[in-house]
Formats: structure tokens, C-alpha cells, sequence
């Protein structure tokens, strides 16, 4: 009777950046003994977060449980990729006790969410809740809406214009979509800014949602695994932007690969990402470099101005040692020469 009990998957969301994967990683490693798969969304062709995620794989949660989808949104590739690999994960040997799903930050969840009424898989697994990560000093700081008071100025002009930008929309849905929200990165924040993202969710969400405040992603794992929302069967209650729209596009969005040799100057690197954020508007640079001298590799991880670098791990004999960065910024705002430029120094 256990194997025909349904698998409860939690969808993990959040802008860019929000903290998505060490919540993911710190989750695997505090399984308590729960028999864990992973599915990560990656906008852009180069995987980060899924090697991220492999690397601290356990017995419970070996690599082969972590699938990376890696070719494009998650919800707007439902029948080529998300069913089978759902469907793969359910026919491992044993089968997991909890899926874990962490979408692309541009990806809107309530698509996904559909997808699990698909026949294949609808009698099989149950949204076990959705989680929305959100940056607390991004959010204090307004970042999804440049400037509140010209926007109501704008719509009371013109009530037929909707001046909301995409980043926006993207993070109103998903909070909407939410049954809880995770408010990341409060010691960066402080008070003052904790208090402010806490009052900006709560005048977006459509209802009353839980707000849990963590730090690097540690959280007790009953929080947020075991919430038996089965959001599946409540979608009407999760407002979208994109409600009656047969899909969403992803044209507001471009991304690039930059490949670079080995670098001098981590800290020099961290500079140029800074310089590239404040001049050319890009939300997400993240990826690897290799750092000429050191046998470990460098994990670049940026949202907008703000780098964070670490040595990973080593290199690999079979890895070329070089430098390969994902960036990510709305659409017309990439520019290749002038990235290149910058990043090479």
C-alpha cells in the first residue's frame, strides 16, 4: 500500500539569486532520513546549481536522484522534459520519499503547478507546497518596482497602461502561488529592512502567508517539507498575471555564456561583475573561474552589484580550466563586446 501512496513534490521558487539552491543543499543534508530527488531548472545552457547540488548528494540523495533541466522554463517544456523526468524519478529504485523541485528565478510557478494534472503522473504525486524564497534586502529595497509613486502616477493618468515591469509581475506571482514564504539574507538586511520586505509581502500576497526568516538557506526541514497543501486542487485560489494566457514567453529575458582563460585576482573579478551590474543593468552573473595557481575552483555567484565567491572544489583532470560565467539581464540589455570587455579586464 506504500507504493501506491502519492510522492509529495515541494516547488521551490524565488527571484534571482533569492538563495533557491542553498536552501535546496542544506534540505539534503538534514533529510532525516527521507529518500530525496532534486529537479533543477536552469536558465541558460550552463548548470551551476545542478553540480552545486551534486556535490553535496548523500547516501539519501545520491547524484543520480539530482536531474538537471537545463534546455529552457520548466513549465513551458512540461511534455518534452518535466513528465518524463518525473516519471524517471518515480521509477527509481527505491523510490524517493520527497521530490524536490527548484525552478529557473524567471520561471512562473503556477504553469508548473498545472503540469501536475497531467494524466501521467496526477494519480501518482501531490504538490506537497510551494515555497517562494525572497530576498530581504532586495525586496526592502524596491528592487521589483524602480519607482512605486511614477507607476501609480502613470496608471492614474492612463488607467488602460499597465507600467509594471517584468520583475515585478514575476515576483507578485510568486508569491501568489506561495504557501509560505522563506524572507533569505536578513542579516544582510538588518531590522529596518526585515521589517520592510515583511510589510511588502504582505500588502502583494492574495492571502495570508506564513513568513519564515533564515539565514544561508538553515531551516528545520519539517518547516517547509510535510505542509500536505496538495496546491494542486486549490489553483483557482493562486492568482497569476498570466491567468487565461495559454503560455508565457521568456522574451523579456536574455542570457549569455562568457569563456574566459585562467584569472589573476578573484577580488579583481568580483570588481568587474560589480562594474558590469551598475553599467549594464544585469540581475544574475553566476558560474565558475579558474584561478591561476589554485587547484580549487572558484564559485562566482552575483545578483546584480553584490558577488559572493568561494573555492568549490578541485578541478577535475578531465575539466579544462577555464572561466565560464552565465549572465543574465532583461531583454536588449546584453550586450556581448561590451561584457566581454568588461569581464576579461
Amino acid at each position: 500500500m506504500a507504493d501506491l501512496a502519492k510522492v509529495p513534490v515541494t516547488i521551490v521558487t524565488g527571484f534571482l539569486g533569492a538563495g533557491k539552491t542553498t536552501l535546496i543543499s542544506h534540505l539534503i543534508r538534514n533529510a532525516g532520513g527521507r529518500r530525496l530527488a532534486v529537479v533543477v531548472n536552469e536558465f541558460g545552457t550552463l548548470g551551476v546549481d545542478g553540480d552545486i547540488l551534486k556535490g553535496c548528494a548523500i547516501p539519501d540523495c545520491p547524484a543520480e536522484n539530482v536531474v538537471e533541466l537545463a534546455n529552457g522554463c520548466i513549465c513551458c517544456t512540461v511534455a518534452d522534459d518535466f513528465i518524463p523526468t518525473v516519471e524517471r524519478l518515480l521509477a527509481l529504485e527505491p523510490r524517493p520519499d520527497h521530490i524536490l523541485i527548484e525552478t529557473s528565478g524567471l520561471a512562473l510557478p503556477k504553469p508548473l503547478l498545472k503540469a501536475f494534472d497531467w494524466p501521467a503522473i496526477r494519480s501518482r504525486i501531490t504538490v506537497d507546497g510551494v515555497v517562494a524564497l525572497a530576498d530581504a534586502e532586495a525586496v526592502a529595497a524596491g528592487r521589483f518596482a524602480p519607482d512605486p509613486a511614477a507607476l501609480e502616477e502613470q496608471r492614474a493618468a492612463d488607467p488602460g497602461i499597465d507600467h509594471e515591469t517584468p520583475l515585478s509581475e514575476l515576483f507578485e506571482d510568486q508569491l501568489a502561488c506561495a504557501d509560505m514564504v522563506l524572507l533569505t539574507k536578513v542579516d544582510l538586511a538588518g531590522a529596518e529592512g526585515v521589517a520592510a520586505a515583511r510589510a511588502v509581502i504582505a500588502a502583494e500576497t492574495p492571502r495570508p502567508l506564513p513568513v519564515v526568516e533564515l539565514v544561508d538557506g538553515a531551516i528545520d526541514p519539517a518547516i517547509v517539507l510535510g505542509l500536505d497543501a496538495a496546491a494542486e486542487d486549490d489553483i483557482a485560489a493562486r492568482p497569476s498575471h498570466h491567468d487565461g494566457a495559454d503560455d508565457h514567453e521568456h522574451d523579456d529575458f536574455d542570457s549569455l555564456i562568457h569563456i574566459g582563460g585562467e584569472i589573476d585576482d578573484p577580488q579583481a573579478l568580483a570588481a568587474r561583475i560589480e562594474t558590469l551590474a551598475r553599467t549594464h543593468d544585469i540581475l544574475r552573473v553566476k558560474g565558475y573561474a579558474a584561478v591561476r595557481g589554485k587547484p580549487m575552483r572558484l564559485l562566482v555567484q552575483a545578483v546584480g552589484a553584490r558577488v559572493r565567491t568561494q573555492y568549490d572544489r578541485a578541478w577535475r583532470a578531465d575539466e579544462p580550466r577555464a572561466t565560464r560565467l552565465v549572465v543574465i539581464a532583461e531583454h536588449d540589455r546584453l550586450d556581448p563586446a561590451a561584457i566581454g570587455s568588461i569581464l576579461n579586464g
